[in-house]
């Protein structure tokens, strides 16, 4: 697979217990045994071991089925199948989310972020012990943790709102964890401190020419971050100097991909952007993984590892006798797609078109998911006369597929967002730069010989609200599946609303009697495509902003006497359906 087998490597058994722990901050239960806080924390080794622990964490299956859900299910991307049916994902596909639902259960991350914390706490004394662990050894494991805790928060953020934050690492199950949520502005803020601390002791892309280059967090994947916390600050608070300093770290992680881009041996041409052109980007991306143009993914071996969660999703949910995962692509992705026909738009010449899903031109409503499950390689040449790709076999475990958090062609459609909402007409030279680099993502995905007549033509965006329905549509097409529509959607949302206050809680607001911000009819007319029947009802329930958030799972309110549920989503400990 082009990476180190034993990738965030295989910890002592004795550590595996602290990699296992929910490490909420309500619900933690934490080892007494000492050895870990009095033996451990001597030498170089033991600091690594604790870093790619951290790492570890994020690939346990509730991680990982968290942000499947979170950031593709709840968008109008994906369906539920009919059989295996799921009760918790029939009640976010109903709109109808009770606290009880699992997807709601945010301890996994918090159990990353206190690994994080325990490393940002225990190694920095190492270096008085252990000669060989220098400051700047600390220094880039401090930058790391900083930059995945605060990944991990801003994840929180989107889909809960109002979370509890902690820079505490919890060793033992004594401590007092009832925390109070904070506002998402101020979580925010502490991120981006956070992210400009970890952005001057980063990693230098170069660092590695394994999979540590892709797997581990260096200065790239900082910058890109943090153009992604701005980019949607600044579409909550409808913020210019957001969106600037969005386009100002999206240029730095952009600049870096040029400086260190190596061309390949039949380029003859410099890139503007170095991507891979569209024939060989599915296999460098989704088939060898770690390509050059990606900038950080979670590593996965299928050894030592396996991304079971995105198997049971997407391709088969029990063992290699399922003859299908619990979710398809929607119809969005078919035939008769807007999204690949609107505004000239390329389909049949569109290699996304034919690669993100199979059977996508059976006529049928719904297909099964491609992108990330497929290892056949895809074929070269004019992707129409491929035609519909057959669903291919492999197997159930062992499933070593990568997980992309952010990748080149993302953070320039990020610049390309945020670009558009700096213009202040349509005449404003800005829409026509975000453009091009809208047309640059999507030509490289063109067949070389309809680049012609199926390229992006300038005369369909030359107005701000078109190039913003086009970067949202070329956001489609090109990260389908990659846990990034749902936020699409929530910003594309948040930029259509007025009194949106992110600086107070939802519990307060309820206990001040604010009317809560109403949706934009605009969001949720989109986010009801994919539903065959019942489209406008689901809609009507999703009626205000605190819809868009997942309430406080059930257990953690139980535990915690400080926590305040989503108002729309209970009154007092009782909950409620979402109606």
């Amino acid at each position: 697979m082009g990476r180190a087998c034993n990738a965030y490597r295989r910890l002592p058994a004795y550590l595996f217990s602290m990699m296992l722990l929910t490490s909420c901050v309500d619900t933690v239960l934490l080892p007494d045994d000492k050895t870990v806080d009095e033996d451990f924390w001597k030498t170089k080794s033991d600091v690594n071991q604790m870093v790619m622990g951290a790492y570890s964490s994020m690939l346990s299956s509730s991680v990982m089925n968290n942000l499947i859900v979170w950031g593709d299910y709840r968008s109008d991307e994906l369906v539920p199948v009919s059989s295996p049916t799921s009760a918790a994902l029939t009640e976010i596909n109903a709109v109808n989310i009770q606290t009880t639902n699992t997807y709601s259960n945010w301890a996994s991350l918090y159990s990353v972020i206190n690994d994080c914390n325990i490393v940002l706490t225990r190694a920095k004394d190492v270096m008085s012990i252990d000669p060989s662990y220098t400051e700047g050894d600390y220094l880039t494991d401090r930058s790391q943790m900083l930059a995945l805790r605060s990944l991990c928060y801003f994840y929180l953020v989107r889909n809960f709102r109002d979370v509890p934050y902690s820079a505490h690492a919890y060793m033992n199950s004594s401590e007092p964890m009832n925390l109070f949520q904070s506002a998402p502005d101020s979580v925010l803020q502490l991120c981006i401190n956070d992210l400009v601390e970890a952005e001057q002791n980063a990693l230098d892309p170069t660092a590695f020419s394994d999979w540590r280059k892709k797997g581990l967090i260096n200065r790239d994947a900082i910058q890109a971050i943090l153009a992604d916390i701005y980019l949607w600050r600044a579409s909550v608070k409808h913020s210019a100097n957001d969106y600037q300093q969005c386009v100002a770290y999206c240029d730095k992680v952009i600049d870096s991909k040029k400086a260190n881009y190596i061309p390949k041996r039949n380029e003859t041409v410099i890139k503007e952007y170095p991507l891979a052109d569209g024939q060989n980007a599915f296999n460098e991306l989704f088939v060898t993984q770690n390509a050059d143009e990606s900038i950080f993914e979670l590593q996965y071996d299928g050894t030592n590892n396996s991304n079971t969660a995105l198997c049971q999703n997407f391709f088969k949910y029990r063992n290699n006798s399922s003859t299908t995962g619990y979710m398809k692509a929607s119809a969005i992705f078919g035939t008769n797609s807007t999204i690949y026909v609107n505004n000239n738009a390329a389909k049949n010449s569109d290699y996304r078109f034919w690669q993100n899903c199979f059977g996508v031109n059976s006529g049928s409503e719904s297909f099964d998911v491609r992108k990330m499950i497929t290892t056949t390689a895809s074929s070269t040449g004019d992707p129409n006369t491929r035609g519909a790709y057959a669903r291919d076999e492999r197997a159930y475990d062992r499933f070593a597929q990568n997980y992309i958090f952010y990748r080149l062609s993302d953070v320039m459609l990020m610049k390309a967002e945020a670009m558009t909402q700096l213009a202040e007409n349509d005449k404003d030279m800005q829409l026509r730069q975000a453009f091009n680099i809208v047309q640059y993502v999507n030509s490289r995905s063109i067949f070389t010989n309809s680049l012609s007549s199926d390229s992006l033509k300038w005369s369909f965006y030359n107005t701000k609200t078109s190039m913003e329905n086009l970067v949202l549509n070329e956001r489609l097409r090109e990260l389908a599946f990659e846990g990034k529509r749902w936020y699409d959607l929530m910003r594309y949302n948040y930029r259509r609303v007025d009194g949106i206050d992110y600086t107070t809680t939802l519990a307060t607001q309820s206990e001040q009697g604010k009317d809560f911000v109403r949706n934009s009819a605009d969001m949720l007319n989109l986010l009801i495509r994919k539903y065959t029947s019942g489209g406008q009802a689901a809609a009507s329930k999703m009626r205000t902003e605190p819809y868009l958030y997942m309430p406080v799972y059930q257990s953690e309110m139980d535990v915690n006497p400080n926590l305040k549920q989503n108002p729309v989503y209970s009154s007092g400990k009782d909950y409620v359906k979402n109606y």
